[in-house]
């Protein structure tokens, strides 16, 4: 079902190439929107000014990427930086994972200055786990797993968990799903009752009943295993459409999946230029594009040689459907 020469335009890489969720291709098309870093990740889309954000996990680095004029700027924090979520209360206001800890930051992209405050610090018993993905909810909770910092699940298996902060517990924030090894990807459905997460390893989508007035999840059940369909790869980062499908980036599977979670059916899959594909998120003035982040830490030289796009942000559009928009964290009102 891996989709071929159809799918991929090539785009050169160049900050005034137009992309739309609709164009002149008859099917879809995929540009490559930034240059290389070593490992993006976390694209998250802000609706308000048509920005997507994205980091570079290692190098401490948060991008933002201007939809309307393509300008891309940065700031460097000090440590690993995963995940982002933009708050309500302030466009230019963050809720940050920076290795084990849960940090505001305030961003003037204006003028490049940013100010922080960390917020919470988990995981004491754990300290070589690193925040890794999260995303807020509609009430504005905030969810964070972690994961070991070395993904070396093998010799130290479960040392993730999946965290929830809210605005009574910032600076304790409570243990949801624990143990858990690489905490990954989540969504919720357009009804806002099923709650969708990866633990990466067990290359298992799993679905939980959502409580949205408490925040609460239960009634674990497998919605998805990549087994199943002989998807040798790891399920990364992941995102829903207007449909209720699941879109998943498969790290060492060069693609993205289209994934019925109700059925268990694998309805599509979307090639990229890039072993491993990191996460995959809605954006655009319609939300339909849908934004890809990719990496190239660990490739040889000859490696990128074959895949130069790697570490690339991609955008893959005219695929007849849309997502849902971002919520916002709504835990704290300033720095």
């Amino acid at each position: 079902m891996l989709r071929h020469l159809v799918l991929i335009v090539a785009i050169a890489v160049g900050l005034n190439t137009e992309v739309h969720g609709s164009n002149n291709f008859d099917g879809p098309a995929l540009y490559q929107i930034t240059e290389p870093v070593t490992h993006a990740e976390c694209p998250s889309w802000d609706g308000r000014n048509n920005i997507l954000y994205y980091v570079d996990v290692h190098a401490g680095k948060m991008f933002s990427y201007d939809y309307t004029n393509k300008e891309i700027t940065s700031i460097t924090l000090e440590g690993a930086v995963s995940p982002v979520v933009q708050s309500k209360s302030d466009p230019d206001l963050f809720i940050v994972g920076l290795d084990r800890s849960i940090v505001a930051v305030k961003w003037n992209r204006e003028d490049g200055n940013y100010t922080t405050r960390t917020l919470a610090t988990v995981s004491d018993d754990q300290p070589d786990c690193n925040m890794n993905d999260g995303k807020a909810d509609k009430e504005g909770r905030i969810w964070y797993g972690t994961m070991d910092q070395d993904a070396d699940t093998v010799n130290h298996p479960n040392r993730g968990r999946l965290f929830r902060i809210t605005r009574d517990h910032v600076s304790t924030p409570e243990e949801i799903i624990s143990p858990v090894n690489v905490s990954n990807g989540m969504a919720w459905n357009k009804a806002n009752d099923k709650f969708y997460y990866i633990d990466s390893p067990t290359q298992q989508i799993a679905e939980y009943d959502y409580d949205n007035e408490n925040g609460e999840i239960s009634n674990r059940r497998v919605a998805f295993e990549l087994k199943d369909h002989d998807l040798n790869a790891s399920p990364d980062g992941m995102t829903i459409d207007v449909d209720d499908n699941l879109w998943v980036a498969l790290y060492g599977g060069g693609s993205v999946i289209k994934v019925n979670p109700t059925t268990g059916e694998l309805l599509d899959r979307f090639p990229i230029p890039a072993e491993s594909v990191t996460s995959v998120m809605w954006g655009g003035p319609d939300l339909d594009i849908l934004f890809v982040t990719t990496s190239r830490i660990g490739l040889s030289d000859d490696q990128i040689m074959k895949q130069p796009g790697a570490g690339s942000v991609f955008a893959l559009t005219n695929l007849g459907t849309s997502g849902l928009p971002v919520f916002e964290a709504d835990i704290i009102d300033n720095i």
